[in-house]
């Protein structure tokens, strides 16, 4: 008879080592994290607005470029700086705190923000009855005292260089005697700069006070159209390392008008 073949029998081994791997650590630690996460939303429901707003600043800007909490530049600081590529986030935050000021529909439509090549423009437009100026005078009025007294909080905050203007529009002053537009927009601008000064911006951030009269109106083709009225407040861009502009209006009551501009001889008016 002939030999039969040897049987094999293969058996697999089954190894445990899987229990005595890694890839439980990887879970637990999953597991912790989601843990955490959990024990911090639960620990900011219960802390205060300021807290939440600052943990919520940490994680908008993580590398700290800039010291802002929650949705607004106050409290900046000097890492705040607003150059060209940032300029867009300081407008959007400003509208936002603008949106806080009590019967903002009453003046929104009056207060304009643009970003130009010298900086962020926020313009203070008046209208036919009077909207942050009372007629005829050079001091805000209660509207206009509170909207310069909150945008001094939040640009004193920056370390960017401010401009003021002041601008009519082209009907004759009111007033008898020697004082007209010339004077008006000049006295408006340096009503809202020491105003400004007094609740925030500091004093050597302000590097220009204007006077422009009706010589850039708004409205070029109404020259009449009260919106040609205004203080414009100019945020001036500024480069990291960059030095800091001389300034240009050391004493209190100082103005500067364009070069070569005389004041225009015209009737009195109302404004």
């Amino acid at each position: 008879m002939a030999g039969k073949a040897p049987i094999i029998i293969i058996k697999k081994k089954i190894s445990h080592g899987g229990h005595h791997g890694g890839a439980w650590k990887v879970a637990y630690a999953d597991f912790v994290t989601a843990m955490m996460a959990l024990f911090i939303v639960l620990w900011l429901m219960n802390s205060s607005k300021k807290i939440q707003e600052a943990v919520g600043g940490y994680f908008k800007d993580p590398a700290g470029s800039t010291k802002s909490i929650g949705s607004g530049v106050e409290g900046a600081g000097e890492n705040f700086l607003v150059s060209k590529d940032n300029m867009e986030q300081l407008k959007d935050e400003l509208q936002k705190t603008i949106r806080k000021v009590p019967d903002f529909d009453k003046i929104k439509s009056h207060i304009d923000m643009t970003i130009t090549p010298e900086g962020l423009r926020i313009e203070l437009l008046e209208s036919a009855t009077s909207t942050f100026f009372n007629t005829g005078s050079a001091d805000p009025n209660a509207d206009g005292q509170e909207i310069l007294d909150l945008l001094a909080k939040e640009l004193g905050a920056l370390p960017n260089k401010i401009a003021v203007e002041g601008h009519t529009d082209s009907t004759p002053y009111a007033r008898q005697g020697t004082y007209g537009n010339w004077e008006l927009s000049v006295d408006r601008a340096n009503a809202a700069r020491r105003l400004m000064q007094e609740n925030g911006i500091r004093a050597d951030q302000i590097i220009q006070v204007r006077g422009f009269a009706d010589q850039r109106l708004r409205k070029p083709d109404a020259p009449l159209d009260p919106s040609n009225r205004r203080v414009s407040l100019i945020v001036q861009y500024q480069k990291q390392g960059e030095p800091a502009a001389p300034s240009d209006s050391g004493k209190d009551d100082g103005a500067e008008k364009p070069a070569g501009a005389e004041p225009a001889k015209q009737p009195p008016a109302e404004h």
